[in-house]
């Protein structure tokens, strides 16, 4: 019995392991990006490198344990891979790690708190979401969704005293005026990454339905993402072949990092755990990144904590776990405390028991028929 619910506890403990270990994969790639990208690197070199390091390190394990579960690639699969291909690592990458550039790894990794309520939206656009206006279940998502919207307004457009770090910053918003409407282009290329990934993961779920391994799913991902990223790469950093250098330093280590770990492996646990539990709960985990990186920018890339980012980012943690708490009242888990699943194993035991009083009975009878005598209530055993 101690055995069957340490199984259960483990089996519950999974899904929410695998997210906590996606976000803390994506607040290392948020510092080590912005720490490479102040050194120079391109971002669009920067997702070219990304995307093939996973698909050399992925397509190995993806071709030998998906044998079994891989299915005939059609044109219909095809055709979503590709558009899984362009949502994620050349729209959204591109356009978050060049927000990025005018604003801070903070306010960039805040700003993605957004994508829940995006999914919830798309959810309800395509009737997956069902909305009851007398439910305070409904109420809850509908509220929520509104106030993560409005704190990442309040994010973009409100500064407000110094909470934490220096008042010297590496933060460009807050020197000059050109420098803020800088700031303000990359809170829009930012939410437009948002956005773009939020599809991305509709679409990888869908995808997932008739495409089930999702090892192989990943590696496909990857390949098609390294292809579109060199033409966009080539095109955009025309004339510049510095750019494509790397050395050992903190642009190959970032590569290589986020390549393994946040489109390889990260691609593949989204995959698995959406199988089971939806889109919303593999991204109600954003916020946590948003604490680790605000945490890992304040001592390694000397960021400021504003008090106007800090009320945003607060709003934008209220809103999303609103939606959330009305989203998981959707559905009823089954109570680990049944009895059903118990009950065969119990008539199993009693089974046995009965058979090992018969057989002992029958032993008696044997051997009072040996010596000669049986008694009446031996015969009726």
């Amino acid at each position: 019995m101690e055995n069957h619910q340490t199984q259960n506890w483990f089996e519950r403990a999974k899904p929410f392991a695998a997210v906590v270990s996606l976000q803390l994969g994506y607040a290392v790639m948020d510092v080590l990006s912005k720490a490479a990208m102040n050194k120079g690197m391109s971002n669009y070199v920067f997702v070219f490198y990304r995307h093939a390091v996973a698909f050399f390190v992925i397509a190995p394990f993806a071709w030998f344990f998906d044998k079994k579960v891989r299915p005939k690639m059609t044109l219909s699969i095809f055709m979503k891979i590709v558009m899984l291909s362009l949502l994620e690592p050349v729209i959204d990458q591109n356009l978050y790690f060049l927000g990025m550039k005018y604003t801070t790894a903070t306010f960039a990794v805040t700003m993605t708190n957004i994508v829940p309520a995006i999914i919830f939206i798309f959810a309800c656009i395509l009737r997956l979401e069902k909305i009851k206006i007398r439910s305070i279940h409904s109420l809850a998502k509908v509220v929520g969704t509104l106030a993560t919207v409005s704190g990442a307004m309040v994010m973009t457009l409100m500064k407000g005293p110094v909470l934490f770090g220096s008042h010297r910053s590496n933060d460009p918003s807050q020197h000059n005026g050109t420098s803020t409407q800088h700031s303000i282009t990359g809170s829009v290329m930012i939410a437009i990454g948002c956005f773009s990934w939020a599809c991305f993961i509709i679409l990888q779920t869908i995808t997932l339905k008739t495409y089930p391994a999702a090892l192989s799913l990943s590696a496909w991902i990857c390949l098609l993402g390294t292809i579109e990223g060199a033409a966009v790469a080539m095109i955009m950093e025309r004339g510049n072949p510095s750019v494509w250098s790397l050395k050992l330093d903190i642009r190959l280590l970032c590569a290589v990092y986020t390549g393994i770990v946040c489109s390889g492996v990260c691609y593949y646990l989204q995959g698995v755990v959406m199988k089971t539990r939806g889109p919303v709960f593999v991204t109600a985990f954003n916020p946590l990144t948003m604490i680790i990186v605000a945490i890992m920018g304040y001592f390694f890339l000397a960021e400021q904590v504003l008090l106007g980012r800090m009320i945003g980012a607060v709003i934008i943690c209220l809103g999303l776990y609103a939606v959330v708490w009305g989203k998981s009242k959707d559905y009823s888990p089954p109570n680990p405390t049944s009895p059903e699943p118990i009950l065969p194993a119990k008539q199993i035991v009693d089974e046995y028991n009965a058979k090992n009083e018969n057989c002992t009975h029958e032993i008696v009878t044997v051997n009072n028929f040996g010596n000669g005598t049986t008694t009446r209530n031996e015969e009726q055993v």
